[in-house]
């Protein structure tokens, strides 16, 4: 039986949702920022009501947790822990960076990816990735970091595509740091449902679901700040 699953992604200033249904992801994409609110659940319902679904005849939902926008995604989190809570559904949780090196594999065959997510204050939230092997899928190289721009390394990655807002704001200093290991940079490109689907299903099948409650967005300027702080 194939799986049913809904995604989405509010955690950037685009908004996305997605439906895998019979082996094919149908996507609904929106660069809209400080819209989300009023886009999100219209785009899930088309999509279900496209493929003639409810919410209780899905197998599990999923949403990118973050890094990213601090109201953005507790949009996607309180939505899919509501839906979740209602229809009993599990929920897989997907890094918003890991769906950003994703896209890069998609569009471009990129086989290593530096994705980077403009944090403000002249940090970015950034996660080094690398083809994982003949499935297509992704696979993170170290932990997700919250760093000042000058001080991003990329220490795992040889030859590599940069995405993500981080690059659109601060790629005169990434190109100086990567000059010898940048293959290019792409600009303007979000976090995706459809490729947040992808990741998602591939967790399903290895089992990597959480209940309602515990589907909970990833505030890694927190995070970071209570490790520093353990550590002092």
């Amino acid at each position: 039986m194939s799986l049913k699953l809904l995604v989405i992604d509010t955690s950037t200033e685009a908004c996305s949702s997605a439906l895998m249904h019979h082996g094919q992801i149908q996507e609904r994409y929106q660069y809209a920022p400080r819209m989300h609110t009023q886009l999100i659940l219209p785009m899930m319902q088309s999509l279900l009501d496209e493929a003639g679904l409810k919410l209780s005849d899905l197998d599990a939902l999923a949403f990118t947790r973050g890094p990213g926008s601090f109201t953005g995604i507790r949009i996607a989190a309180s939505i899919i822990q509501a839906s979740a809570y209602a229809t009993n559904l599990p929920v897989i949780l997907v890094s918003s960076l890991h769906c950003l090196a994703q896209g890069a594999y998609r569009e471009f065959q990129a086989q290593q990816v530096l994705a980077g997510i403009d944090a403000h204050l002249n940090e970015v939230f950034v996660g080094a990735y690398a083809l994982k092997n003949e499935t297509g899928e992704m696979q993170q190289l170290g932990s997700e970091q919250l760093l000042q721009a000058q001080h991003c390394l990329a220490t795992d990655l040889t030859h590599f595509v940069g995405v993500g807002s981080a690059w659109d704001q601060y790629h005169l200093i990434f190109d100086k740091q990567f000059k010898h290991r940048l293959q290019r940079w792409v600009p303007q490109r979000y976090p995706r449902a459809y490729d947040a689907a992808v990741i998602a299903s591939a967790a399903y099948r290895r089992g990597e679901t959480v209940s309602s409650s515990e589907a909970l967005p990833t505030y890694l300027r927190e995070t970071i700040a209570l490790q520093r702080g353990s550590d002092g």
